[in-house]
């Protein structure tokens, strides 16, 4: 059971966790900028650099609190090549549990999050792409560089919703789903659970328990899509709201 919001325990797992994460989220960013620089001549595309991120962010913060439980289910059903993955938007932790897929991949994240010392800086290190919401050139912004991804190999995630939904799944956008037509290539869904038992929205409290599961679905082969990347992205949408539904 959740603890009560005024709870003392609340209050110190917060202090706890964002002690942790400012002590230890500047020695990733060095670590993580030692690696950038020896191996890219080796590694340009940084999976060796996101193996690092993965590991320590899903590894060491989402596990701060003993009553923390997470499981990642289905990770033998990732392609091997570039997809597109999507998953739901339940809250900012979303990102540290599908770090837990340990797959190589590159977030697609709101622009102002890169503006935030060393998360920012190490996010464009990975090659993050960042997007502009409510911007009218935001589906240009978000075709361009995952396309250039797509066509090294690297599959993108994205969350198509855009942002957090408070419950019932918000409508899926289409920048996502019209990529993948484009470039003939399979869409995963990533199902994520629980994350808004830890934090609501952007915290910055945290509630001393939460059960946290992310779930890979089979993916979509491009050879059963449509032409129209709205019905597509309809149709994936279904997928999560009954994924979801016969998880309750």
């Amino acid at each position: 059971m959740v603890s009560p919001p005024g709870s003392a325990m609340k209050y110190v797992l917060t202090a706890w966790f964002w002690l942790v994460f400012l002590l230890t989220a500047p020695v990733l960013f060095t670590l993580g900028l030692v690696l950038f620089l020896v191996a890219y001549p080796v590694d340009p595309d940084r999976r060796w650099l996101h193996s690092l991120v993965c590991r320590w962010c899903h590894g060491l913060w989402l596990h701060l609190s003993p009553g923390w439980r997470t499981r990642v289910e289905g990770r033998e059903l990732l392609p091997r090549g570039p997809c597109v993955l999507v998953a739901n938007h339940q809250s900012a932790m979303d990102i540290l549990a599908a770090m837990g897929l340990f797959h190589p991949y590159k977030f697609v994240a709101k622009a102002s999050l890169f503006s935030i010392p060393i998360v920012g800086w190490m996010m464009s290190l990975l090659g993050y792409v960042p997007i502009k919401r409510g911007s009218s050139s935001s589906l240009l912004q978000l075709l361009e560089p995952c396309r250039s991804w797509l066509r090294r190999g690297m599959p993108v995630f994205i969350f198509p919703e855009g942002t957090y939904s408070q419950g019932e799944l918000l409508r899926f956008k289409r920048g996502a789903f019209q990529l993948a037509l484009e470039e003939h290539v399979p869409v995963v869904p990533i199902v994520i659970e629980g994350t808004r038992q830890l934090l609501d929205g952007d915290g910055p409290l945290m509630n001393p328990r939460a059960s946290i599961r992310v779930r890979v679905l089979p993916p979509l082969p491009p050879e059963s899509f449509g032409p129209d990347s709205v019905v597509l992205s309809d149709q994936v949408r279904e997928l999560f709201v009954d994924a979801l539904a016969t998880s309750r």
